[in-house]
């Protein structure tokens, strides 16, 4: 029994050196925002480094991207979306090699259509993936375990903000227990056309009396048009009972979209 022990806390401590030996690390940003006009080009910029210790082949390359509040993610090839950006976007390479703790940096330019678009947001990502060397062997048996961590920078345009805004819907409201923290779930979408990064927030009061209670906040989140997000609140400070409450979604403009709901929490 103390030999298996020994032998399994040898396999976790090689496990655990072969990934602190090499790593992939975007140094600077997943979101790099852009307010556009037609015709014009902008240029961009990914930083990267490799941390570990070894060589380390990356590749690059456009994908479309969405999301929404179940936690489901995407990503297609270029033009599924309506709202692309991706034919705007080119890259100056699709692959690299970083030496040891090399660092460098790839570069990307935008160039807007020279006519009229929608107003609004556009976007696509850029994928960073490292790619993994594969040599198998026919001399040894076992399991070879590989951990790929892919960076996703998304690229937003913004084309006539002044004409254009989010339009932020509730789709619904729960509460469920996790880790013993009662969490308020509200699932919130982007029905409009601009990108934005909005707050949710949950003011809550005595059913029977009005009174106020108390006001509690999510983290701000990016909500990209046509998509929607998940906004967990902890609510753990409020005593099992059912209340009036009112959630308020604002964006960074102050933008405010409220809803009236009637909340129950419970004790278990």
């Amino acid at each position: 029994m103390i030999m298996i022990k020994r032998i399994l806390l040898l396999m976790f401590l090689m496990l655990q050196f072969s990934f602190l030996q090499a790593g992939i690390v975007v140094l600077n940003g997943l979101t790099h925002n852009y307010k556009v006009e037609n015709g014009k080009v902008y240029k961009g910029k990914i930083a990267i480094e490799n941390t570990g210790s070894k060589p380390q082949s990356v590749k690059i390359f456009l994908q479309d991207f969405a999301y929404q509040a179940d936690g489901s993610i995407s990503y297609t090839s270029i033009r599924t979306n309506n709202r692309t950006n991706g034919d705007w976007i080119k890259l100056n390479t699709s692959l690299i090699t970083l030496k040891g703790k090399e660092k460098t940096e790839v570069f990307y330019e935008i160039k807007v259509p020279d006519q009229s678009i929608n107003p609004g947001s556009y976007w696509s990502v850029i994928i960073v993936e490292p790619v993994e060397d594969i040599k198998p062997s026919d001399d040894k048996a076992g399991v070879n375990i590989t951990s790929v961590v892919r960076y996703v920078i998304q690229v937003i345009t913004d084309y006539e903000t002044d004409q254009a805004k989010p339009d932020l819907k509730f789709e619904s409201v729960k509460i469920e227990k996790e880790e013993g923290k009662q969490i308020a779930k509200i699932a919130i979408s982007n029905n409009g056309n601009l990108y934005c990064k909005p707050t949710a927030s949950i003011e809550i009061y005595n059913r029977k009396t009005g009174e106020r209670l108390g006001s509690y906040t999510s983290i701000a989140m990016g909500l990209l048009p046509q998509t929607s997000k998940s906004f967990h609140i902890d609510i753990s400070k409020v005593p099992p009972a059912q209340y009036k409450a009112v959630i308020i979604a604002t964006d960074e403009d102050e933008n405010a979209f409220a809803l009236n709901v009637e909340l129950e929490v419970k004790n278990d």
